[in-house]
């Protein structure tokens, strides 16, 4: 089976992609990857073939300020010009992140089956839960349902505006501008950060964060015998800013060893309790007592995949939604707005409280209650 993968350049969309490829290569299958050049030599590095995805970069005129127009209007632009790449690799099936939905627009063009991948929870709207991105658990008493009526309605103007868009998009390279949808969806969370459903869609499956680290270096971690925290600020443009320095600050004389992780960590002179560096977070959320985390679904299964607790500092997308549901199910506190004093109540309660490790070991333990994705690309392929 031949798959073309299309992502887009953000860590959290373009490592899912990366990963779900090494998965099909580990089943014998042939996997191309369309996603931002800055991951060519981390896909190298995994010996996935891994290509320069067409018309990422905005073009003079584009109003990236619109999200609809970002999303929609880009995206079949993307999928006129990934197409002949798709077609040139002889694909079988395509996957497209949700994200960068050309490349289902595309594999539409070629008569190709694709499925949509979510690297995070289903976040589609609901008529059982409050809309997505509230952060809001789901209605349990008449009042909540009505509450959640109310925001629904709210919403339903944009989610409109949002299809008049697509469809406009579609028409404008020759799709029927009635959008059918992908033939299938492959959404990588886990169990514990999934919400129930009345109408949960026949063809989404449950398959488990997919998860690549883009370097085989150790992160540093100080020496000494305090606890250790682990901070991991957002790669999302929308995530907390200066987190690093934020729960450096907090934590300054409370007792316990920093290592912050990530693409380009800050440097920390003179503070022999603080380390960071670029390196594997895998190896170091296995290290750690608790985790320091800006909300990103990533880094959030990463941690409880690993059933480690956390401090959630989050910042805009849906890391709020996120937050949210770590806290319902037990694993972590919220803080916001990030104060230095916020972190550190935040991770003193975390470690004095063993029920976040607890719950966060429990979320592991349902990790492994997922489909397999290769199967589900298999099914959908051979239909």
């Amino acid at each position: 089976m031949r798959v073309a993968i299309v992502a887009g350049s953000e860590a959290g969309h373009a490592l899912p992609g990366l990963a779900l490829a090494l998965r099909l290569i580990d089943a014998g299958h042939v996997p191309v990857v369309f996603t931002g050049r800055q991951w060519s030599g981390v896909g190298a590095g995994y010996g996935v073939d891994t290509r320069e995805l067409p018309g990422l970069a905005a073009r003079p005129g584009d109003d990236d300020a619109d999200a609809g127009a970002k999303i929609h209007a880009r995206a079949a632009y993307i999928g006129t010009r990934v197409l002949p790449g798709i077609q040139d690799f002889g694909a079988d099936l395509v996957v497209a992140d949700i994200l960068t939905p050309g490349g289902g627009m595309a594999a539409e063009l070629l008569g190709l089956p694709w499925l949509e991948l979510s690297p995070h929870p289903l976040y589609l709207s609901s008529k059982g839960l409050p809309p997505i991105g509230s952060g809001l658990a789901p209605a349990v008493t008449a009042r909540d349902h009505l509450r959640d009526a109310v925001l629904r309605a709210f919403t339903a103007r944009d989610l409109r505006n949002g299809r008049h868009q697509r469809e406009t998009a579609r028409a404008g390279i020759g799709l029927p501008p009635p959008d059918p949808g992908p033939d299938g969806r492959l959404v990588a969370t886990i169990p514990a950060l999934e919400l129930p459903r009345p109408d949960w869609p026949a063809h989404a499956h449950l398959v488990g964060p997919l998860t690549l680290e883009p370097t085989d270096a150790l992160c540093p971690i100080p020496e000494g015998s305090g606890p250790v925290v682990m901070v991991a600020p957002s790669t999302a443009a929308t995530g907390e800013q200066n987190l690093a320095q934020v729960a450096v600050d907090g934590l300054r004389g409370a007792g316990v060893r920093v290592a912050v992780s990530g693409l380009h960590p800050p440097v920390f002179d003179g503070e022999p309790w603080v380390a960071s560096g670029f390196g594997r977070q895998d190896r170091l959320v296995a290290q750690a007592d608790v985790v320091v985390c800006g909300g990103g679904h990533g880094m959030l299964t990463k941690a409880l995949t690993a059933g480690r607790p956390v401090v959630v500092v989050p910042g805009g997308g849906d890391q709020w939604e996120l937050a949210n549901r770590v806290v319902r199910q037990g694993s972590g506190v919220l803080v916001r707005p990030a104060t230095p004093e916020a972190i550190r109540e935040g991770v003193r309660r975390v470690l004095d409280d063993p029920t976040f490790a607890r719950a966060a070991r429990a979320a592991a333990s349902s990790a492994h209650r997922v489909a397999d994705p290769v199967v589900v690309c298999e099914t959908v392929a051979h239909r």
